[in-house]
């Protein structure tokens, strides 16, 4: 499966139904997860690194002054 992170970011990014916060909160739990696999020594999913570069990617689209891809 071919996951293009700039086209993903970018639909994400435009989204206005999709808040500041839910970003954030998508983040957070990612965030967490990789932490409590990695503490756990479980083997990290490719998706879940999928999934935390385009989020981090379409904060920094939408807010390029405030966050850093």
């Amino acid at each position: 499966m071919k996951i293009d992170v700039v086209q993903m970011s970018s639909r994400l990014a435009s989204d206005r139904t999709i808040s500041d916060y839910d970003f954030w909160r998508a983040l957070k739990t990612i965030n967490n997860e990789l932490y409590r696999l990695e503490r756990h020594s479980i083997p990290i999913p490719m998706k879940m690194i999928y999934a935390r570069a385009i989020i981090k990617s379409a904060r920094s689209l939408r807010h390029p002054d405030l966050y850093s891809a």
